[in-house]
């Protein structure tokens, strides 16, 4: 049995904590939202969706000092949060502790190895599963997509097989890679499509891609990802990466992105890392990224503006606002 910690448990997290846990393993979640982890101590975590129906019993906590120390420490906040996430993770790490962080976009696998060291550090990227959550302790998934992992330099090694195996064995699909810049951008690829597209105009993955005018603003950003990455030296597997994202969406029709869910709820969003990662990448090739730069320019504004419409709606009756 593997010790088990979740940093962050929102909608992969929770996922990820879930599956995890009900293949034996000891499972701790660890986040700030003392609704759902209350939740998840008292009734278990309920998963469904594409991997069936089940409650879960893992440990939750919002103090990781409570845990000890872990084998494995799976940060699954969003990219914002993840200098916050990684010196919770220190009260978890014993001497063999392996680090997975698995966030959307560019730059976060970088900034954990920064402050960790690459030696105890794996690099996940998912996609394909829809996650999102229903309510406290309840997690909804509608795909079963893979699991990307790689060392944080250099090739596959036993420990990653190792590292996989143990995924694998919880109902995952999992590839390793030797590189990890092919597994972070053909992710990205398919992120940049659907998140600020999704996030626009408030539609699922599926919608988008049965509307021609959405679906030209996604294939648009899709592109412009492909051939920056391509351009940067990036080894991608993929030739045509409008189907290739295509066939992606075409799994998980009923789901909606992490931006698009954040600015519903009126969270912060990840746009800059993973639409808004393009445009300054492509500017030193010669290249340009207009359906990026755009759609970025625009989830931002929208985000302002729901968050202005927020602060006005708690302004208390009677008052001027000022």
């Amino acid at each position: 049995m593997t010790k088990i910690a979740v940093v962050g448990t929102g909608a992969m997290g929770s996922l990820y904590a879930g599956l995890l846990g009900d293949a034996g393993n000891e499972v701790w979640g660890i986040d700030v939202w003392e609704e759902h982890v209350d939740a998840i101590a008292e009734r278990g975590l309920r998963v469904s969706g594409a991997s069936g129906d089940r409650v879960v019993r893992i440990n939750a906590t919002t103090d990781a000092s409570e845990v000890g120390e872990v084998d494995v420490v799976i940060i699954a906040t969003k990219a914002f949060h993840v200098h916050d996430a990684v010196q919770t993770a220190r009260a978890l790490l014993g001497p063999d502790t392996v680090v997975i962080p698995i966030q959307n976009g560019l730059g976060s696998a970088e900034a954990v190895v920064d402050l960790l060291g690459e030696a105890r550090v794996v690099i996940g990227v998912v996609g394909g599963f829809g996650s999102s959550i229903v309510k406290p302790g309840h997690v909804l998934h509608q795909g079963l997509g893979l699991v990307r992992l790689g060392e944080s330099t250099g090739p596959a090694t036993a420990r990653l097989e190792r590292i996989a195996t143990l995924w694998r064995d919880a109902g995952f699909t999992v590839k390793t890679y030797d590189d990890i810049d092919q597994l972070v951008w053909e992710k990205l690829i398919c992120n940049v499509a659907f998140s600020g597209t999704c996030a626009l105009l408030e539609l699922t993955i599926g919608e988008v891609l049965g509307d021609p005018n959405a679906w030209q603003v996604a294939a648009g950003c899709a592109q412009e990802a492909y051939d920056v990455g391509l351009a940067s030296g990036i080894q991608l597997e993929i030739r045509d990466p409008v189907g290739y994202v295509a066939d992606f969406g075409a799994k998980i029709p009923g789901a909606r992105p992490s931006t698009l869910l954040d600015l519903m709820n009126g969270n912060p969003c990840e746009i800059d890392v993973i639409n808004g990662a393009i445009p300054p990448r492509a500017r030193p090739l010669g290249l340009a990224a207009p359906f990026n730069e755009v759609v970025t320019a625009l989830v931002k504004a929208r985000q302002a503006v729901l968050v202005a419409d927020r602060q006005q709606d708690a302004v208390p009756a009677g008052s001027d606002g000022v």
